[in-house]
Parts: C-alpha cells; structure tokens; sequence
C-alpha cells in the first residue's frame, strides 16, 4: 500500500501531498486546508481491492 497520496487543490491548481492514514478506514472524508492558499478541501480517500489508494479533492 501506499504510504502518500496526491490530490490537486480545487482553488489554487497546486499538487498536494499528504500521508495516508488508514485508521479512519479504507474509505474517508475530511476536510484539509490546502498548505499553499489556505482554501479548505474535501479530501475524499479511497483504497481500492488491489491496494492502490485514490485521492481527490473538492471545495467545500
């Protein structure tokens, strides 16, 4: 499994990378204010069968 994940902030258009933490579950949502603009973000997060983890976000 991955230990980082990428997702691109819905304000600014920077790539931000986060640690995954799979305590809160396999599938989650929370949300994260982007490090560059400060925008906060609906970071959904998502572990696929196979391992792989999909990230992406959308402003709140």
């Amino acid at each position: 499994m991955q230990e980082e994940a990428s997702y691109i902030c819905d304000a600014c258009g920077e790539e931000i990378v986060i640690p995954v933490d799979l305590t809160a579950g396999t599938e989650q949502e929370y949300v994260e204010d982007c490090p560059v603009c400060c925008h906060p973000n609906v970071i959904h997060l998502q572990v696929e069968p196979d391992g792989d983890v999909r990230i992406w976000a959308a402003g709140e």
